[in-house]
C-alpha cells in the first residue's frame, strides 16, 4: 500500500508540475467586453478554504454536525426496529440502493466514452478554433457526441435514477467544460490572426486540458493555484463522508418518503391532500437539500481538489446567511454561477451591447431552468415541469423582491421559509408522479399523454379498476 501510494503521489506530482511549468498566455478581450477591475479580481483564482472546513473548527458548529450524525443513527435504529417487528428478525436490506445504481458497468462504459471523446477533441481543436469547419464540427459534436448519445443510452436501456444522474450530470459537466475551453482559447486565435507580428500562439498542452477536465472548476485556465502536498487522510475522510451521506439519503427515503407516497398516489389529490403532502415533505426535502450540498459541493469537490492540489476551494460561500435570493443564487453553487455569469450573462450583454440587463438575467434563469428540468425529466423518465415553473416564476419573482438591499434577520427567515416550502413542493409532486407512473402505466401513450402528469388521473383509473373488480 505504501508503494502504491508513493507511485500515485509521483504520478500526480509529475502531472501537476508539468501543467504548472507552462506559462499561461495572455487572453485578449476581443471576443467579449473588457473585464472591469472588480470582475478581473473575481475571475482570478486564489488559495481559499471551504467555509465549512473553517466552521467545523468551531466546537459549536461541529456540534450541529454531530446532531446530524445522531439523527442518522436514529434512522438506522428505527428501520431495524420496524423490520424486527414486521419480520421477526433484524434485516439490513439495501434493495433501494442496489436498484438505484443498477446497470453500473454500462454507466462506467458510457462515462469512459464521453470522457475520451472530450479529451481527444482537444488534440485537433486549437490550431483551427476560429475556422468555419471547426465551429460546425464542434457544434455537431456537442449536439450528437455529448448531447444525443448519452441520453439515448439512458433512455433506451431504462437506467434507474442514480445511474441516470451519473451519466446526465457528467454529460452536462463535460459540455460546460468543453464550451469553456473553446470559449477561453478563441480570443487567443483571433488576436494572433489580427497581429501576426506578435508572439507566437501558445497552444494549451494535453496535460493542462486533462487537469482541467478533472479539476473542480468549469472555467478553463492554463494554470491554477496549487497546494504543496496531498493530504490522503483528508481525501479518505471526504470520500467516507460522501458514502455516509448516500446512506443518509437512503434512510430518509425509506423512513420518510416511501411509506407516505406509496399510497398517496392512489388517493384523490385535492387541495387538502396537496397541502398536507407539501408540509409532510418539507423535512425530507430539507434533509435531501443539506445532504446534496454537503456530499457534492463540500465533500466530493474538496476530495478532488485535494487529490489535484487545487488550492481554490471556494465552491460555495455562506449562502445560509443570505437575506436575499439574489445573494443565495450567487453563493449556493459558485462553480456553476461563475460559468453562467461569464459565458451566458456577460456574452448576452456583449451581443446586446449592454442594453438589456433584465433580458440577460431572464436568459440566465431560462438556461438554468431548462437544464435542471432536462436532468430531472431524463433521470425520472417523465416530464413534469415543477422545477422549471419554480425557477421561472417564483425564482425570478424572489430575485427582484428579495434583492440585495434587503438586510436584517427577518429577510433571512423569509429566505429560509421560502426555500423549505420549495423543497416540500419538489419532493411532494415529483414523488407522487413517480409512483403514479408505476401504478397507472400507459402502454402506447400519445404525445399529449406524455406531457400530462399521470398523478392527475391515476386515482380515477384505479377507481375504475376497483369498480370493475367489484362488478
Amino acid at each position: 500500500m505504501r508503494q502504491f501510494e508513493s507511485q500515485v503521489n509521483d504520478f500526480m506530482d509529475s502531472l501537476i508540475e508539468e501543467s504548472a511549468s507552462l506559462e499561461p498566455a495572455p487572453v485578449p478581450a476581443v471576443f467579449s467586453p473588457p473585464l472591469s477591475d472588480k470582475e478581473r479580481n473575481k475571475l482570478r483564482y486564489c488559495s481559499f478554504s471551504s467555509s465549512l472546513n473553517e466552521l467545523f473548527e468551531v466546537n459549536h458548529i461541529r456540534t450541529i454536525y454531530h446532531m446530524f450524525i445522531a439523527l442518522l443513527i436514529l434512522f438506522i435504529l428505527s428501520t431495524l426496529v420496524v423490520d424486527f417487528i414486521d419480520e421477526g428478525r433484524l434485516v439490513l436490506d439495501f434493495d433501494l440502493l442496489v436498484y438505484a445504481f443498477g446497470q453500473f458497468p454500462l454507466v462506467v462504459c458510457t462515462w469512459i466514452c464521453m470522457f475520451l471523446s472530450v479529451l481527444l477533441s482537444q488534440s485537433w481543436s486549437c490550431p483551427k478554433l476560429c475556422s468555419l469547419l471547426f465551429g460546425s464540427t464542434f457544434l455537431l459534436y456537442q449536439a450528437l457526441g455529448l448531447g444525443f448519445l448519452p441520453t439515448y443510452v439512458v433512455v433506451s436501456n431504462s437506467l434507474p435514477p442514480a445511474s441516470c444522474f451519473i451519466i446526465i450530470l457528467e454529460q452536462v459537466r463535460l459540455m460546460m467544460k468543453a464550451h469553456s475551453y473553446v470559449r477561453e482559447n478563441v480570443p487567443r486565435v483571433l488576436a494572433r490572426a489580427k497581429d501576426k507580428t506578435g508572439p507566437s500562439l501558445v497552444v494549451p498542452q494535453v496535460s493542462q486540458y486533462l487537469y482541467f477536465l478533472f479539476a473542480p472548476t468549469l472555467i478553463y485556465r492554463d494554470s491554477y493555484p496549487r497546494n504543496p502536498v496531498i493530504r490522503w487522510s483528508y481525501v479518505a475522510t471526504k470520500l467516507l463522508q460522501v458514502l455516509g451521506s448516500l446512506f443518509y439519503a437512503y434512510y430518509v427515503f425509506v423512513r420518510l418518503c416511501i411509506p407516505q407516497f406509496r399510497s398517496i398516489s392512489l388517493q384523490l389529490f385535492d387541495l387538502r391532500a396537496m397541502v398536507l403532502c407539501v408540509f409532510n415533505s418539507i423535512l425530507p426535502g430539507v434533509l435531501v437539500l443539506f445532504l446534496a450540498f454537503f456530499a457534492f459541493l463540500h465533500c466530493w469537490l474538496n476530495a478532488f481538489a485535494e487529490m489535484l492540489r487545487f488550492a481554490d476551494r471556494m465552491f460555495y460561500k455562506d449562502w445560509w446567511n443570505s437575506t436575499s435570493f439574489a445573494n443565495y443564487y450567487r453563493t449556493w453553487n459558485v462553480v456553476v454561477h461563475d460559468w453562467l455569469y461569464y459565458y451566458v450573462y456577460r456574452d448576452f450583454l456583449w451581443m446586446s451591447q449592454k442594453r438589456c440587463k433584465a433580458a440577460a438575467m431572464f436568459f440566465v434563469f431560462t438556461v438554468s431552468a431548462v437544464v435542471h428540468e432536462y436532468i430531472l425529466a431524463i433521470c425520472f423518465g417523465f416530464f413534469y415541469p415543477v422545477l422549471f415553473c419554480l425557477f421561472m416564476c417564483f425564482g425570478m419573482m424572489f430575485n427582484f423582491i428579495l434583492h440585495d438591499q434587503r438586510k436584517g434577520p427577518i429577510w433571512n427567515i423569509i429566505m429560509w421559509t421560502s426555500l423549505f416550502l420549495g423543497q416540500g413542493v419538489i419532493i411532494c409532486l415529483y414523488s407522487q408522479e413517480w409512483y403514479a407512473q408505476r401504478y397507472c402505466p400507459v402502454k402506447e401513450p400519445s404525445f399529449l399523454e406524455l406531457l400530462t402528469p399521470r398523478s392527475w388521473s391515476c386515482h380515477l383509473q384505479k377507481g375504475l379498476v376497483a369498480d370493475s373488480d367489484r362488478l
